[in-house]
């Protein structure tokens, strides 16, 4: 069962967009799902990640927030799946 890479974002967010990109480009390489959400209208969500968007988890545990390093992304990926 491939592993689930939550990304919170908001439109119109350049970074969010960029970080996007970065994932998509490694998803088949590394077998993992993208899932994005939006945190524009949910004031919690608004409260918790508003500064700090985009936010990206790996399997529900944080993994990183602004942007994504690929070599970073790997090896948090890696250190993930040894631990499962």
């Amino acid at each position: 069962m491939p592993n689930v890479i939550t990304i919170y974002s908001r439109p119109g967010c350049h970074l969010c967009d960029v970080a996007l990109d970065v994932l998509e480009n490694l998803q088949k390489e590394l077998d993992f799902d993208i899932e994005k959400l939006s945190i524009e209208g949910d004031p919690e969500l608004e409260r918790k990640y508003g500064d700090q968007i985009p936010v990206i988890k790996i399997d529900g545990e944080h993994h990183d927030f602004y942007s994504v390093d690929p070599e970073r992304f790997r090896a948090s990926l890696a250190r993930h799946r040894q631990r499962q």
